[in-house]
Formats: structure tokens, sequence, C-alpha cells
């Protein structure tokens, strides 16, 4: 069984290496010292192939308070929520509840832990040691069909943070782009995905735009700051970082905004971040998944109706370094709590666009109806 285990979740980590971009190429690469002091001032999960593995973080609560009852917690169905997500905007939409969890104000019992890397997740949700994870979209396509079913998604908690960074502001449609190199990360994996979508669907090809990848996300910073006229597609935060590091710089374009342009209708959103939970652990605690989908819910509002509360619990935990920055970046992050139909149609026409473009990207296939937790 262990042997089955560690099979599984080698080709789960490799998998999310492959959507992620974590060990593209380049990977080997020392980054330069600018480059080293920009990823100290920004969080892990969005820097796609730059990401070096860190130990798990515990940021939870696992106590009872005052301001629930033992009644209450019971009623959950639960004794504890173990929950994991990334260092990065996932887990800026868990600040609050990881807070009032820790004061003992949330109906069920949690413990959070955060990580650096997508692979961590993976391997404690295929293992069994975490019920519920904030994952990349794609990645839990990928260990859907990796293991049979035995995840759900259950809400969407991060749209699109991909932006265009330039000095020049001129720049506000794809077509602007034609004629031009673009500076980014993540070749081979869902940010050139999309790049080329959104290229394709406004009639440009694949010589009009000279994509130039890089390993890292700093690294793309540093050529912004040294070229004005570069031209970059940076993930938030770091697209937010860039601008706070060169006042001449700005986010001249949201790729979510142009995504969305395409699909009117709603037919599909671009999608960063899912939440998965483990569907053993749904069909025995559907009610603690139930009082999660609540709790997330308020904590991602919480994001935008306090956004300088919302700052600091985000230095706090340790997300982002310094208070300011995540202000600055939170509203550009796409933070959200979608479920139900809304969730399905927006994630099933994200994976479908990925599909197209590479069928690995999401595990070979296409989800099935039940993949969707639809209460």
């Amino acid at each position: 069984m262990k042997k089955q285990i560690s099979v599984l979740t080698a080709l789960l980590t490799a998998a999310a290496f492959a959507v992620t971009g974590c060990g593209a190429a380049g990977d080997n690469a020392a980054p330069s010292a600018s480059s080293k002091a920009a990823s100290q001032e920004v969080p892990e999960e969005t820097e796609h192939s730059e990401a070096e593995s860190t130990e798990a973080e515990n940021t939870g609560a696992e106590t009872g308070s005052e301001a629930v009852s033992e009644e209450e917690k019971e009623g959950s169905g639960a004794s504890a929520v173990r929950v994991g997500s990334l260092k990065g905007p996932t887990s800026m939409g868990l600040a609050y509840l990881m807070e009032t969890a820790k004061n003992g104000e949330t109906a069920n019992t949690y413990e959070f832990t955060m990580a650096g890397k997508a692979d961590e997740l993976v391997g404690n949700i295929a293992n069994g040691s975490l019920d519920i994870a904030l994952v990349p979209a794609n990645v839990a396509s990928v260990l859907y069909n990796k293991t049979q079913g035995q995840v759900k998604v259950i809400d969407i908690n991060t749209l699109g943070v991909l932006y265009v960074v330039a000095s020049d502001d001129s720049i506000s449609t794809m077509e602007d782009l034609k004629g031009k190199t673009v500076y980014m990360t993540g070749k081979g994996t869902t940010p050139e995905f999309a790049m080329n979508y959104l290229l394709a669907e406004n009639g440009l090809g694949s010589g009009d735009v000279t994509m130039e990848f890089k390993s890292e996300a700093a690294e793309v910073a540093s050529i912004l700051k040294e070229d004005p006229s570069a031209i970059g597609v940076l993930p938030q935060p770091f697209a937010s970082a860039a601008c706070m590091q060169n006042p001449e710089l700005k986010t001249v374009m949201d790729l979510t905004e142009q995504w969305d342009l395409l699909n009117k209708e709603g037919k599909s959103r671009m999608v960063t971040g899912v939440t998965i939970v483990r569907t053993g652990f749904l069909e025995e605690h559907e009610s603690a998944v139930e009082q999660f989908l609540k709790d997330h819910a308020e904590s991602a509002e919480y994001t935008s109706a306090e956004p300088e509360k919302a700052a600091q619990l985000v230095a706090d935990i340790g997300i982002v370094e310094k208070a300011a920055m995540a202000q600055k970046a939170m509203p550009l992050c796409n933070i959200v709590c979608i479920t139900g139909e809304e969730m399905k149609q927006a994630l099933s026409g994200y994976l479908e666009v990925l599909s197209g473009q590479d069928a690995k990207s999401i595990g070979g296939t296409l989800p099935g109806d039940d993949f969707y937790y639809l209460p």
C-alpha cells in the first residue's frame, strides 16, 4: 500500500511540476542578486518555475473557545478539518479564517498548513494527511484523473492573477502587443497556454508576438527595471512589487479581463486556484465541508471589505513580507469564493481551453461531472 501511495505521489508531483512550471527550463541557473532580493518580498505560489521547496508551516488553530459553543463544533461533524494552501493569493483569501479559527470563533475546528509548492499539497491530499487543499486549477484536474475521482472541487478561490506590466500605457489590448517581445515565466505551463489562447482569439499568430521565457518572475521584474521599454507578463503580487520598485512601470493590462471579453456569457473564466476536498472526507463530513464553504466565502469577502486589516493579517501570517505590498496586490489578485453551477461552468470552460493546448496539463482528459461538488 505504501508503495502504491509513493508511486501515486511521484506521478502527481511530476504533474504538478509540469502544470505550474516548477522545474522548467532554466531552473538550474543561479538567479541574479537583484532577482534574489525581489523574490524575498513576494510569495512563491505564483512564481511558477522559481518556487523553491520550503517546509510547510502550521499556521492554524486547533482549540475551541468561548465564542463558539462545543455543541456547535460537534454539529459540524469533524473533530478537525485539515486545510492546506499555497503561500500566495489563495492563502490571502484564507487569512481572516485562519485568524478567526485561531481565536476559536468558528464552528469547525481547523488545522491550517501553508506550503511553498503545489506538490507538497498534492502528496498530502493523496496520502490522506489533508482533507481540503487550495491548489492550481489544473492540478486539481490532474489529481482527479490520477486518483480515479478521489477528489472533488468545491470552489474557485482565485481567478486570474496575470498582468501585462510596462511603462508604455498605450498598451491596453492584446492587439497592442503585435510586433513586440513579451518577457514572462511558465513555458509549457498554464501562463503560456493562457497567452496562446488570448493571442489566437484576438487574431494574432505565433509570429506576431515574441514570448521570451525566463525561469523566475523576479528575473522578469529585473529586466523591466533595467529596460524601460520592455514588456512583461507577471503574476500578482510580483506585478505590484515590480511597480512599487520602479515608479515608471504600471499594470497596463489585466489578462483576466481580456479573457472575460472573449467569454461574455460566462462560459469560461481564467481560473488560478480552486479548493478541493478528498471524496472520502466529503462523504463522511459533508456538514463540515459546507461550513468550510461558508467560512471561506466570509474570509474572501473580508479581503475586499477590510483591505487594510486583511493586508496586516496577510503580512502577520507571512504570505507577503510587508502589509503595504499586500494591500496593493490583494485587489488585483481576484480573490473569490465561487461555488455551485457558476463554479462548474467557469472551471470546466477553462479546463477545456487548457486541454486544447495540452491535454497532459489537465491529466489527459477532462474531468467528469462528479468532479464538481454541486450541493
